[in-house]
């Protein structure tokens, strides 16, 4: 193949794991990623809707499978990724939010939002590398941050506090990374409607705050993720490492 008419854009012969890809934006960025031509690893939690999704890619021709795994389970997910044979990409997808008053939030939210949007990350991103380096695979990781990495909202202190960290956790892998040829980046999303945040537009008050702080007047939707998770893996984005793709509708730019 002549490489100046390559499409950069391309994951042929490439292996993408995805955290949380059983529904919502890990599931669209699965499919994406699937149709760029990776083979897709599905890890979640739920073994009869991880066969579901499967099975719906498989039958539009991708080469997939699903792992049964707790991302908050430092070990098992590390030995999940320790036994692929190689791992091209990792999307730290996997991650929550519990809203909640400052003055009412208790020790037990507070530590279940650090260990699944910050602890399992770390971790997840570190088996990731062990694998990419003890392979010689010059990989991408991405990390699924928030426009709340950027600023802040009323009743998410904690979840602000996580996405921050991940932002700050990007840039500093992505220097330690640089060396082996490793790049690191995460994609900052507005609110996306999912399954996880479609109670919250059930108020109107709410739904109509939200619109109104986007220019663009929309919310994003999980394809508009997964573009930019699918670009930032590409040679498309070879020279991109330790930034912050925010697809937010310019909420941020205000």
């Amino acid at each position: 193949m002549d490489v100046s008419n390559a499409d950069r854009s391309r994951l042929d012969g490439r292996t993408a794991l995805v955290t949380g890809a059983s529904h919502g934006i890990g599931l669209t960025c699965a499919q994406r990623l699937a149709r760029s031509g990776s083979e897709i690893i599905l890890v979640g939690r739920n073994q009869k809707t991880l066969n579901e999704v499967c099975s719906a890619l498989q039958t539009e021709g991708a080469k997939v499978r699903a792992e049964v795994c707790d991302v908050c389970d430092q070990q098992a997910l590390g030995s999940l990724i320790k036994s692929l044979s190689k791992l091209d990409i990792l999307v730290n997808n996997a991650g929550g939010n519990r809203p909640m008053p400052f003055l009412e939030t208790g020790r037990e939210d507070f530590d279940w939002l650090i260990d699944l949007n910050v602890r399992s990350v770390f971790f997840a991103s570190q088996a990731a590398m062990r694998k990419m380096i003890e392979t010689g695979v010059k990989g991408s990781i991405i990390n699924m941050s928030s426009q709340m990495g950027h600023v802040g909202l009323p009743k998410r202190t904690v979840y602000c506090l996580t996405k921050h960290a991940i932002e700050g956790f990007t840039k500093a892998l992505a220097l330690e990374a640089a060396p082996f040829g490793i790049r690191v980046n995460a994609v900052a999303p507005t609110f996306v409607l999912t399954p996880m945040t479609e109670g919250y537009f059930a108020d109107p008050e709410f739904s109509e705050f939200v619109h109104s702080r986007i220019p663009l007047g929309r919310c994003a939707t999980p394809e508009d993720v997964a573009d930019a998770v699918a670009f930032l893996v590409s040679d498309a984005a070879g020279s991109i490492t330790g930034t912050s793709l925010r697809v937010d509708g310019g909420w941020t730019a205000q």
